[in-house]
């Protein structure tokens, strides 16, 4: 399956329904803030060019649910390089809850999303596709899947 950026979250309260079980929407805002967290890590300079002109557009994110999670259930969200094109990259993520002491191995798969995202450059009005910035394409490699 190749390698992964891993982000790792405790689910609050905030993130639940009245049912008590998380909130559909909070999935798709783990992976924005995966995918933020590895920028930060592993390409802090295209940080510098998103506060320029570069943007990116989020074109497509889906996630399927296999099973329920609640408030202080521990997640490892986990991002793999699904697609890099000259303009365009997928992501595939993978929401895993850690179950320490659980057997056999400790971890359940909750749900599997995936987003693809266009590199954009320009003033709001006029952005254009843009090619992916070097530092992220060197950055994204090890995790191609």
């Amino acid at each position: 399956m190749g390698n992964y950026f891993e982000y790792l979250h405790t689910v609050g309260f905030e993130e639940t329904n009245l049912v008590g079980n998380v909130y559909y929407v909070n999935y798709l805002r783990w992976q924005g803030r995966c995918r933020e967290m590895f920028l930060k890590l592993h390409a802090p300079g295209v940080l510098g060019e998103l506060q320029e002109d570069l943007k990116l557009f989020t074109l497509r994110v889906d996630c399927e649910f296999f099973a329920e999670i609640t408030a202080f259930d521990e997640l490892s969200i986990r991002m793999r390089l699904v697609d890099l094109a000259q303009t365009q990259i997928e992501f595939g993520f993978d929401y895993v809850r850690l179950d320490p002491g659980e057997a056999p191995c400790g971890e359940t798969l909750v749900a599997r999303g995936r987003q693809r995202v266009a590199c954009m450059r320009g003033p709001n009005s006029r952005t254009v596709p843009a090619r992916v910035p070097e530092p992220l394409t060197r950055a994204l490699e090890p995790y191609l899947s």
